[in-house]
């Protein structure tokens, strides 16, 4: 080595060298802003200003987000609610952490022309920039739940991130800050709450089905009191030779009997009490049942991975089905099957009066007033032997198969062949309401004194009094004394896409 090469370096050159790399970016920033600022962007001053104002507080997300869940498709609701948790999380993160760690002043309005400028200046620090971090969140939350959604909502979200350089507001490096951060808060958000398409239910065990390319040899009933003639005309552009019969509720039991017996597969479009309905019409004539969702609910068909025609045209075209577990109940008045739950106590009565509201306020607001009604009623548990001990219950639910994220309403089930029930038992009390909400909070398998939660293969009920109310999926009945409820395991083939090998 050369003796005239000096290899000391002074204790500063590193904090120097920081220093200067901080101030070349900050001065490529503000040229970089200027830049922007002396530039003329067409068509950009009636819209970008009037963009940039109507984001504020969020408003323009919630309108969008309004927007997308109007669409009525579960994915598009799920969609908006996972944008709208991303905003929130991002924008918390930028007043509380990211305002106050870098106290950036706002850049100078000198070189932006005065149309541009807003009328009200914003008076927090500059860095980062809290509107670029709200759209990218909202955005990128929208996109990891339905890409379709998120990629009509990025426009949106861009320009109003531009927007912030062009009134004069932040420098560009604010607003990628802000954009990252944002992004970073959608991903968080989903690192909590897995999106639908990150959790995959086992496609077990695959049932052989037939594949219909065009749809010929399936015959579909749709409820026309479910508001199901927009979901039909959905499947027949997408199986132009499906048949497809339409007809008024009384007529559902009798139009699926005949169509079962020129079908090669039987298919039903309306809730979930059209579907059990189906269910046995498949059971009793050995068919595969094709499901369409077209009620308020439509748990069995969304636990299925079905959410709208094109789902199911996939599923049919290429011959991708399952077998799935079937629950039973048999008393001295009769037997019935189950696809989702079967329940005694107050849900029934919740169901009731719920279907009183339903055709003059709708569905979902008719569910929250017989909550309230029914709560609110003076009334007693009811008085059951389960499992050899007798004991008085405001509540017995039994689940077919396991439901995750569950209180007193059905969550989502990940595999619809477990061979178990999911029995939930809210044991009676003074105070219903409060013993019903603390087992809502509660998790699967817990034990109180106020509820329990088990699995078991079956149940049995004795000592039941006339005119006790069962509920199942969504349909009342009356029992009295002895009640079985049983699994028939893998009883019922349906068709229902599969995830890619």
């Amino acid at each position: 080595m050369s003796p005239d090469v000096d290899l000391t370096v002074p204790a500063s050159a590193p904090g120097s060298a920081a220093r200067a790399a901080v101030t070349r970016l900050l001065a490529a920033d503000s040229w970089l802003f200027r830049a922007a600022a002396g530039r003329r962007w067409p068509g950009a001053e009636p819209v970008l200003p009037r963009l940039s104002r109507s984001a504020n507080h969020g408003v323009l997300w919630f309108a969008t987000a309004a927007a997308v869940a109007a669409s009525r498709t579960p994915r598009a609701r799920r969609a908006a609610v996972r944008g709208l948790a991303s905003l929130s999380l991002a924008s918390l993160t930028v007043n509380t952490l990211g305002k106050r760690s870098v106290r950036r002043p706002r850049p100078s309005l000198d070189p932006v022309p005065l149309v541009r400028r807003l009328g009200r200046q914003p008076i927090t620090t500059s860095f980062p920039s809290g509107h670029a971090a709200s759209a990218a969140a909202f955005a990128t939350g929208v996109a990891l739940e339905s890409p379709a959604w998120g990629a009509a909502v990025a426009p949106l979200a861009f320009s109003v991130a531009a927007s912030r350089v062009y009134t004069g507001v932040h420098f560009p490096s604010d607003v990628l800050a802000g954009a990252a951060l944002g992004a970073g808060a959608a991903f968080a958000v989903r690192a909590l709450v897995p999106a639908r398409a990150q959790i995959v239910p086992p496609a077990r065990p695959r049932a052989d089905v037939p594949a219909l390319p065009e749809g010929e040899g399936l015959v579909l009933v749709a409820n026309n009191a479910s508001g199901t003639a927009e979901r039909a005309r959905a499947l027949r552009d997408v199986l132009p030779k499906a048949e497809v019969v339409e007809c008024e509720p009384e007529g559902i039991p009798d139009a699926l009997e005949e169509a079962a017996g020129r079908a090669r597969v039987l298919g039903v479009c309306g809730g979930d009490g059209t579907v059990n309905t189906a269910a046995g019409t498949a059971l009793r004539h050995g068919l595969p049942l094709a499901v369409l969702p077209g009620g308020t609910l439509n748990h069995f068909a969304y636990d299925l991975g079905v959410e709208d025609a094109r789902d199911l045209g996939r599923a049919v075209a290429r011959g991708e089905g399952v077998r799935v577990d079937v629950g039973r109940f048999s008393s001295a008045r009769g037997e019935g099957v189950f696809l989702n739950t079967f329940s005694l106590g107050v849900y029934p009565e919740l169901v009731r009066e719920r279907e009183r509201w339903t055709d003059r306020i709708g569905g979902w607001p008719a569910g929250v007033l017989a909550a309230v009604r029914v709560l609110r009623a003076d009334r007693h548990p009811v008085e059951a032997e389960v499992q050899g001990r007798r004991r008085p219950l405001w509540l017995l639910f039994a689940g077919n198969g396991t439901y995750h994220r569950m209180g007193l309403a059905p969550g989502r089930r990940f595999d619809l062949a477990d061979g178990m029930l999911d029995v939930r038992v809210v044991h009676g009390g003074r105070r219903p309401a409060l013993r019903l909400l603390s087992a809502a909070f509660a998790g699967p398998l817990t034990r109180s004194p106020a509820h329990a939660a088990v699995q078991l293969p079956r149940l049995r009920l004795n000592g039941l009094a006339p005119g006790t109310l069962l509920a199942y999926d969504g349909e009342v009945t009356e029992v009295e004394g002895e009640v079985r409820v049983e699994k028939l395991p893998g009883a019922l083939t349906v068709y229902r896409p599969l995830p890619p090998a």
